[in-house]
């Protein structure tokens, strides 16, 4: 059985990256592994955590990561779907390569622009930098 990642940041495009790989999976013989993974930047001042505690980082992170999966998670129970939610945190791109390493993923469906605030001309950086670090092969959905 081949398996799927598919990143997921909440925007429209990652919903028609959702669309895709419910297609992919009805047409399969044998429906892929799919994964689908949310990352969330690291909150950037260092004393956070000892200011509100662990705990309650940890909360707001898990909190997040399950809104921004909601919509996704919903299409793909609606359309039967099977698939393995995880949330982390960190650089997106760093966290989407691990991944694929560690869980030897076999393709990537990612939306080509994601909700970042700064983009490349052609490319979402997040989708543009996953690309030049991983060889695993990539759809890109717009």
């Amino acid at each position: 059985m081949s398996k799927l990642l598919l990143p997921i940041d909440g925007s429209e495009c990652c919903l028609r990256a959702v669309d895709y790989v419910i297609g992919l999976v009805r047409r399969a013989q044998t429906p892929p592994e799919v994964h689908i993974l949310t990352v969330h930047p690291p909150i950037p001042y260092a004393n956070v955590a000892s200011a509100v505690g662990h705990d309650t980082l940890n909360r707001f992170y898990r909190e997040e990561g399950e809104a921004t999966l909601k919509a996704s998670r919903e299409r793909l129970d609606a359309a039967g779907v099977q698939y393995r939610p995880h949330i982390s945190v960190g650089d997106p791109a760093d966290i989407i390569s691990r991944f694929v390493a560690e869980q030897k993923i076999d393709q990537i469906v990612m939306g080509t622009r994601g909700l970042g605030a700064v983009t490349n001309l052609l490319l979402g950086s997040v989708a543009s930098k996953v690309i030049h670090l991983v060889s695993t092969p990539i759809t890109l959905v717009k």
